[in-house]
């Protein structure tokens, strides 16, 4: 008896939000997509009953805009929990460990199982450290002795909260899945990554007392703020890295017009359709072909390694100086998980500008192992995520060969097909999944308005454009019912 057979019984029986049984209204998609993001900033706006917020400390820090989270809030753990459980089946898949044909029915219902199950594994492994160790999440002393319960039972119910925010972020990313447009982990980064952005653009009194890059320069036009002259070494560092946030600013567009771009940037097979004569269409293979989803799963995967450094520090009263050192701030100065930590902003590098008290060579070396990290991490994960979402040579042939549609040339047979994308799909994923490596790290070196990570920034312009792409084809499906048979819907 294998696995499955074992953990069937299990797996099958783990709740899950029902598929439609046809098709959905595209205005009732766009309804359910309007409610669940509304549903999530209420629950980002919901705090911990029993948190004492003045002394609890984020343990993902800078991440906060990948994960999609809010410190102190029901939300705390945010799609953490989903993006290392969706890592774990990417390597167990790839590795072909768990025997599973996604597109076996049953294999089908067993994966998605086995997906909740790690999920709510994760919100134990990760939000039990976060409440019980460390005093990350510390208990408000008032708070138990007003309920009799100690501070640990305090403890218990903050646990408790988070991970029913992590159920419920869960089944709201299922939900939009299935019932509307996208997907729910990219419309919660989308959301958190917009937020602080317009905020880092418009906001007067904004984080630490920042304002936004347009109040800050009404200020210094006005006369109300001064800058040092542009011609010296002060008031360049000024203009461009302080508060002129000029540097920022550029860097904000120019991500944008290249990510747009390279959205654009494709391969276009040619195809015919077999029985009706002059219907001709194109399969697309775009430049970045799996998407910016696969950067979540590495970027996790990096936070999870911080996750770890922050709580050894904290737990363990002497540990070895080689594998960390951290200051007053819980942010590794020294040691592999220095190296291991991920250029954030342009303060993690420029040591001529931003006094770090790390060496220049120390600098370099943490550069290559997280330029190294991002284009090796974020090839392999596309190649994962390409192969388990149906969007491989093989799985892409059988789609086509169902739609009726041919390359004209070539015999109308699934593994002609499959040859033909052999050429473009596994070199073009590749490809893209290390430029959105590269793209992903000099964002973050440069810096970006509001203080949104360069990963979090090019995550929302490409998943937005993702999700325009995708209304766009709801549309026209909806004013053209026959193309929903042609494409299988």
């Amino acid at each position: 008896m294998g696995w499955k057979e074992v953990a069937e019984p299990v797996l099958t029986r783990m709740p899950s939000v029902r598929r439609p049984e046809g098709h959905v209204p595209f205005k009732r998609k766009i309804a359910w997509t309007a409610g669940i993001l509304v549903l999530y900033f209420f629950l980002t706006n919901i705090q911990l009953f029993g948190l004492n917020a003045g002394q609890s400390s984020d343990l993902f820090g800078r991440f906060r805009s990948i994960l999609a989270g809010q410190q102190g809030s029901i939300l705390q753990l945010g799609i953490g929990p989903i993006v290392t459980a969706s890592i774990v089946l990417q390597l167990l898949g790839g590795a072909d460990l768990l025997g599973l044909d996604t597109d076996d029915p049953r294999d089908q219902v067993l994966y998605q199982g086995l997906q909740k199950l790690l999920v709510v594994v994760m919100i134990c492994l990760t939000g039990l450290p976060m409440v019980f160790a460390g005093g990350f999440l510390p208990s408000d002393p008032a708070v138990g002795e007003a309920l009799g319960i100690g501070a640990n039972g305090v403890k218990g119910l903050i646990f408790l909260q988070i991970a029913v925010g992590g159920i419920l972020i869960l089944f709201m990313d299922e939900i939009v899945s299935k019932w509307g447009v996208g997907s729910g982990v990219g419309l919660f980064i989308i959301a958190g990554v917009s937020q602080q952005l317009i905020g880092g653009l418009f906001s007067w009194q904004g984080l630490g007392g920042t304002r936004g890059f347009f109040p800050t320069w009404f200020a210094i036009l006005t006369g109300e703020t001064s800058l040092a002259s542009p011609l010296t070494a002060e008031g360049i560092q000024q203009l461009f890295l302080g508060q002129g946030q000029v540097l920022a600013m550029l860097t904000t567009v120019a991500i944008f017009a290249i990510v747009v771009y390279a959205e654009s940037v494709r391969v276009e097979i040619p195809l015919s359709h077999a029985r009706v004569k002059g219907a001709r269409g194109r399969f697309p293979v775009k430049l970045i072909y799996a998407s910016v989803l696969p950067m979540i799963l590495v970027r996790a995967l990096q936070a999870n390694i911080q996750f770890v450094g922050r709580i050894l520090n904290s737990q363990v009263a002497s540990m070895p100086t080689w594998l960390g050192q951290y200051n007053t701030n819980g942010q590794p100065v020294a040691g592999l998980f220095y190296y291991l930590a991920p250029i954030q902003a342009p303060g993690d590098w420029m040591w001529f500008a931003a006094g770090t008290t790390a060496e220049p060579w120390q600098i370099g070396i943490r550069v290559a192992i997280d330029l190294t990290f991002m284009l090796v991490g974020g090839a392999i994960f596309a190649v994962f995520w390409v192969e388990t979402t149906g969007m491989g040579p093989e799985s892409t042939a059988q789609q086509i060969q169902n739609s009726g549609m041919q390359i004209p040339g070539f015999r109308r047979n699934p593994q002609v097909i499959e040859k033909v994308m052999e050429r473009y799909i596994p070199q073009v994923t590749v490809i893209g999944g290390a430029l959105v490596g590269l793209l992903a790290v000099l964002a973050n070196m440069l810096g970006t308005v509001g203080a949104v990570s360069g990963t979090g920034l090019l995550l929302t312009v490409s998943i937005t454009y993702k999700l325009y792409e995708e209304i766009a084809e709801e549309q026209l499906m909806e004013m053209h019912p026959m193309m929903r048979q042609m494409f299988g819907d």
